[in-house]
């Protein structure tokens, strides 16, 4: 990696931002953090972004629907998605909208620093099986991304209410991760 490149860190919790930039920061690695999608596409006027560590969820706006753009900003940027909830389904969809990798919480920097090197094995998706809770979240997401983040198409594409639909991302965003 380029010494001096800069890490993007995009994470809804801004303790664990906090956190990972501090760690980062041990291994004379220089970052930006952002807590929103608007802000991270924002943070990548920086030139010297090269690398981005992208959330899945930001408090109910999706990674996966932001990937596209943070690279329609930057082609050569590498983006490592971290989630809370790996599943293979969420791991494809990231890799297949340009993610450098894939990784679950929680993570070492050593982890983070080897997502970026080229990869010859799977994504580093978690070996227990995923709750039924899990599970519901990785199907929302899924129909949400298929639906353009549209609240009102995904709910109708759910067979569920709306004001349902929300509350479970409301209340999703408040207990993951």
């Amino acid at each position: 990696m380029n010494d001096s490149a800069v890490w993007l860190l995009v994470d809804d919790d801004e303790a664990f931002l906090h956190i990972l930039q501090r760690s980062l920061a041990r291994q004379d690695i220089e970052s930006v953090t952002a807590t929103s999608g608007s802000m991270a596409l924002t943070a990548l006027t920086d030139q010297r972004i090269r690398y981005c560590v992208l959330d899945l969820n930001l408090a109910g706006e999706s990674g996966l629907q932001l990937l596209p753009r943070l690279l329609e900003c930057r082609p050569d940027l590498q983006i490592l998605v971290l989630t809370g909830y790996g599943s293979i389904a969420t791991a494809v969809e990231a890799m297949r909208r340009g993610a450098t990798n894939y990784l679950c919480k929680p993570v070492t920097v050593s982890q983070l620093l080897k997502g970026f090197e080229a990869l010859d094995a799977p994504p580093g998706l978690r070996e227990e099986p995923p709750s039924v809770e899990e599970m519901e979240w990785e199907h929302i997401q899924r129909v949400l991304n298929e639906h353009e983040g549209n609240i009102s198409a995904t709910a109708r594409a759910l067979n569920m209410h709306r004001r349902t639909l929300q509350r479970k991302l409301q209340k999703h965003s408040r207990w993951r991760d």
